[in-house]
């Protein structure tokens, strides 16, 4: 049984449980680096493992980018001083030295010669500037291999045209990515350029979910009298991993608080955070709050319209203290306590540039009751006009409600009723 809870004490307000909710995670922004190949091979292999991943420390430069002078484009390496006198009725006609494609030294470029030199390839000693192949006469390139085979160019070409200077890009030394940055495509991209393999990162929080009930069954399982499919860990694992942590689930189809501590103790090894959903308000069958209760783990009320019942603490698990985050068992409610609570925490420490979620007034599009002293989110979507449509009502098990919706509404606490026109604090969840 559960043993009597305490009553009469002051709802946290939301604000209140947010920074509570902040300030017990805040160690997990500082967990040890890991290192990961940065090759093509890799991600391809298992693209999750590099997805929003962030820079723990500094990657300097080893060589220079480019890390040697190359030709912006197909045309001829020329000395410029061989064009000088160049125009239409005085071309200056130079000999067609040996072609050098990319990737491919060059040989030193003798005066009078000019050199077929491919976008890429290596401007060689000796030429200072590149003629783009439509500028020459023919202006196609010809088999350098001809007898007395030549090329007219009709106008001089100032030093350095065309020439991509080694270390134009960035010098070998300097911050190549620097420490915090999230790793988007182009970052991975440079790191290779610089010949970069492996990288150090900031190592993904472990989350271990868990969802408790005897009424639980999993997706696909058939539904006996009084059961329901598990939504919970399967919503919350997916915004879990949206939000930047590896997740392991864990469903204990059980209200018995001893087969619930030990499955616990079996699954937290390696575990940097537990979350859990169902079983902490005042019933008669709450087992996450019989077992975490009084280790140092608080149950207590939140004034907020769905997802009251909040538990927030560390806990002795597997011999090691994790912090915990107890949502309530509906899934409204515990998809509304995720993204009040947990999501903007996780993503900041996850290093996203945008921690929460896009938020705008708006307009109601008809009246809406809220109950007193509590901050209620709805869930909605806008109209024609911009105006804000309440989806459902207020029911912490209208998941449907919840997945037609594209807006979360908050109406914060001391507002009971809103008319038509009103504005409200919506935050966009449709991304």
């Amino acid at each position: 049984m559960t043993p009597d809870r305490p009553a009469g004490r002051r709802r946290r307000t939301v604000d209140e449980h947010r920074a509570a909710v902040r300030d017990l995670l805040a160690p997990l922004a500082e967990l040890p680096a890991e290192e990961l190949p940065a090759t093509a091979e890799a991600l391809t292999r298992d693209p999750h493992r590099f997805a929003g991943r962030v820079l723990a420390v500094d990657v300097t430069s080893p060589i220079d980018l480019p890390p040697f002078r190359n030709s912006q484009m197909d045309g001829y390496a020329v000395r410029a001083a061989d064009l000088a006198d160049a125009t239409d009725r005085d071309p200056a006609v130079l000999r067609i030295a040996a072609r050098i494609p990319a990737g491919r030294p060059a040989a030193p470029l003798d005066p009078g010669t000019a050199a077929p030199c491919m976008t890429g390839a290596p401007v060689p000693p000796g030429a200072d500037a590149i003629v783009p192949i439509e500028a020459a006469t023919p202006d196609r390139f010809v088999d350098e291999d001809a007898a007395d085979a030549t090329v007219s160019f009709r106008a001089p070409v100032d030093p350095g045209a065309f020439v991509r200077a080694q270390g134009s890009d960035l010098a070998a030394g300097s911050v190549l990515v620097a420490a915090g940055t999230r790793l988007l495509p182009a970052h991975l991209g440079v790191l290779a350029s610089a010949g970069v393999a492996r990288i150090a990162v900031r190592r993904r929080p472990v989350v271990l979910l868990l969802s408790t009930g005897l009424e639980l069954r999993g997706p696909g399982e058939e539904l006996a009298p009084g059961q329901v499919h598990d939504a919970n860990s399967v919503a919350l694992a997916a915004s879990l991993q949206d939000a930047g942590v590896e997740v392991r689930a864990l469903r204990v189809a059980s209200d018995d608080a001893d087969r619930v501590r030990d499955a616990l103790r079996d699954a937290a090894r390696g575990v940097d955070l537990l979350v859990t959903t169902g079983g902490v308000s005042a019933g008669a069958y709450e087992v996450v709050r019989d077992v975490l209760e009084g280790g140092g783990v608080e149950f207590a009320s939140v004034a907020v319209q769905p997802g009251g019942p909040q538990g927030l603490g560390t806990a002795d698990l597997g011999g090691a203290r994790i912090p915990v985050v107890a949502f309530p068992g509906n899934p409204v409610s515990a998809l509304v306590s995720f993204e009040l609570f947990l999501r903007p925490v996780l993503r900041r420490i996850a290093g996203r540039a945008h921690a929460d979620r896009p938020s705008r007034e708006l307009p109601l599009a008809a009246p809406l009751d809220s109950p007193a002293g509590k901050h209620q989110v709805r869930r909605g979507r806008l109209d024609a006009d911009g105006r804000v449509v309440a989806v459902g009502g207020p029911g912490s098990h209208l998941l449907h409600a919840y997945a037609t919706a594209t807006h979360l509404v908050h109406i914060p606490a001391g507002l009971e009723r809103l008319e038509a026109g009103d504005p409200v604090t919506v935050w966009s969840i449709d991304d």
